[in-house]
């Protein structure tokens, strides 16, 4: 460990095989993991737990305080997970009295320029491609990606296993499985490369893409589609996410698939 030219406080908790380079700032309460690599110029400031084999490249601030007009100096933590990468000038801040602590799972990988606000919670295997900003509250499930400059309202949830196109702006809900595009987001098919990849059936994958043709393109409303749902797909873990994550949704969730450049829905979905 390189401690020249860093604030390192004598009482931080640094693993064992932590790499820390120069100009770094790491404050008293802070604790990282064993094989965790710093790189220059980070902040990791009082509440943040690192994982074990992180990477934190230059410029990142780690567990700053909330940017919340609420927040009023509550004991509130960031917790990061093992493997996780944090590209340069990433922004995350820690929790409030809501929960307390802001979290990001094992295994994400956070690009360059990332936001990530006050009590969010980001699953395991997630991908926040450059420049994504997420406000406050934001829940987002396993092995899902959002694409570059995208922007998260704040209490948003994201579901497992989902795709967001480039530039998106997420104002409401987005269930798992699929992929959403175009403004306003919308649903864009089954997120079925992604699901093959990780291991999903055929037969998983056709059982998720019927549930979404119900949803998405027969011209239901939500409440009818869910009836549909639980009355003609035979019940799955699949069947029963899609239907938990449905009726937790406060905000809505986004929109069907509409009409673009003369395109008609016929019914099918990728």
């Amino acid at each position: 460990m390189n401690k020249t030219l860093n604030d390192i406080h004598p009482n931080a908790r640094i693993g064992k095989n932590v790499k820390i380079s120069s100009f770094v700032t790491i404050e008293e309460d802070v604790v990282i993991g064993d094989g965790t690599i710093i790189h220059p110029n980070v902040c990791v400031l009082n509440g943040t737990r690192i994982g074990k084999n992180c990477k934190i490249f230059p410029g990142a601030i780690i567990g700053s305080t909330p940017q919340d007009l609420k927040f009023s100096g509550e004991y509130s933590t960031l917790e990061i997970g093992d493997n996780v990468t944090i590209r340069e000038y990433c922004t995350i801040n820690r929790g409030t009295r809501a929960n307390y602590k802001t979290e990001i799972k094992n295994n994400c990988l956070i690009m360059a320029y990332c936001h990530i606000a006050h009590d969010c919670v980001i699953g395991e295997n997630c991908v926040l491609a450059n420049c994504v900003n997420l406000a406050g509250h934001i829940r987002i499930g396993s092995k899902s990606i959002l694409g570059g400059l995208s922007a998260v309202h704040q209490f948003v949830r994201i579901g497992d296993h989902v795709m967001v196109g480039g530039g998106s702006l997420v104002r409401k809900d987005v269930p798992p499985f699929v992929k959403a595009a175009r403004e306003p987001l919308a649903y864009a098919g089954v997120n079925s490369v992604g699901l093959r990849r990780r291991g999903f059936s055929p037969e998983q994958i056709h059982t998720i893409q019927d549930i979404y043709r119900i949803l998405y393109i027969r011209g239901f409303n939500t409440t009818q589609a869910v009836g549909m749902i639980e009355e003609k797909i035979t019940q799955s873990p699949e069947r029963d996410k899609i239907l938990t994550f449905i009726r937790g949704a406060d905000r809505g969730i986004i929109r069907g698939l509409r009409p673009l450049n003369g395109y008609k829905t016929n019914g099918h979905s990728s």
